[in-house]
């Protein structure tokens, strides 16, 4: 029983795989930024996790929530700017959907 391995294809599968994940990390990451910039920075309340993460207190996310408001409101951007960041932001939102689907179907169907 001889096994051989088709190096290109390998190759084929590591590159795609390697580019479809910096397309997928990039999009998030340019979405959370202009969703920031928009001036809806997500603020996350708290969880009870053992070990998992640093839980904070309601006291803390009111904390961080005002300052939240407090930034967006300083925010040098106008109107127009921010409605433009964040509709950005979605469509960065949306393209990551968009690859995480299209990679899931590609893996069922098969082609």
């Amino acid at each position: 029983m001889n096994v051989t391995i088709d190096w290109a294809a390998f190759l084929q599968v590591f590159v795609a795989a390697l580019v479809g994940a910096t397309a997928i990390v990039t999009f998030y990451s340019v979405g959370l930024r202009l969703l920031v910039r928009s001036g809806r920075a997500p603020v996350v309340s708290p969880a009870e996790f053992t070990d998992a993460i640093t839980v904070i207190s309601e006291k803390e996310l009111k904390r961080a929530a005002k300052q939240a408001a407090k930034a967006a409101k300083k925010s040098p951007l106008t109107e127009t700017q921010k409605t433009i960041s964040l509709v950005g932001a979605y469509g960065c939102f949306i393209l990551c959907a968009a690859a995480v689907i299209a990679g899931i179907l590609i893996i069922v169907v098969g082609h």
